[in-house]
């Protein structure tokens, strides 16, 4: 049996310190996100960037906590099954996932708790050669199925847009996409292309979430 190791505490600041201006930043886009579609609350939700490390997987941790903190169902998945973080920050094993749920048809769906009561993971699993056919196939359209019937949200963390296809793949199986972009990195015409290769196959664009926002004097009640 594989024994946990430790959360990222360092990355999660909503399980850290719930009182910090950034934990309030993503309790604000949690509030955001559930008032953008009142009429059709948003039931499963991706989060993808232009680049890597642009603060996608940190992002969608930390609002799946603020989430399951308002007493809300959350499983968070992680869809990145070509450079995998999420069982990192969350020090959980990773030898099952999502990949061996899409081998197994009415099996046991291999979700992880955590620290954070409401919240579960699926991790990647083993990854996989052709991680944009599992993405965009009918079997990952029953998986996403299956995950609603435990969970009030579910919540995709997935690679690039620009980089590859997956999560464009995928934004056409979900209720909407998040972009995560980095101040003072993500550039202008990179950010412009992720919109137009999500505008192609007719992706719900929620929101935009922009990381690594300076502080300014004098609004630290409101958080950065």
């Amino acid at each position: 049996m594989t024994n946990k190791a430790a959360p990222n505490l360092s990355q999660l600041v909503a399980l850290r310190d719930p009182r910090s201006p950034a934990a309030e930043a993503y309790r604000a886009l949690r509030t955001n996100i559930q008032f953008s579609s009142l009429d059709k609350p948003l039931r499963t939700i991706l989060t993808t960037s232009t680049a890597p490390d642009e603060g996608k997987s940190t992002t969608v941790a930390n609002l799946a906590i603020t989430i399951a903190q308002s007493e809300q169902r959350v499983i968070l998945v992680d869809c990145d099954l070509r450079r995998p973080t999420l069982h990192t920050l969350f020090g959980l094993p990773n030898e099952e996932g999502l990949t061996s749920l899409m081998l197994q048809e009415g099996g046991r769906v291999p979700l992880q708790k955590t620290e954070v009561p409401g919240l579960m993971v699926l991790t990647s699993g083993p990854l996989p050669p052709r991680p944009a056919d599992i993405l965009g196939s009918r079997r990952m359209e029953a998986v996403i199925a299956q995950l609603r019937e435990h969970a009030d949200i579910v919540l995709f963390d997935t690679p690039p847009v620009n980089a590859v296809t997956d999560a464009a793949v995928l934004a056409t199986k979900v209720d909407g996409v998040l972009l995560v972009f980095r101040a003072g990195a993500t550039r202008r015409d990179r950010a412009g292309e992720a919109r137009r290769l999500l505008d192609k196959v007719n992706a719900n664009i929620v929101g935009v979430v922009l990381t690594d926002v300076k502080q300014e004097d004098g609004y630290s009640y409101y958080g950065s």
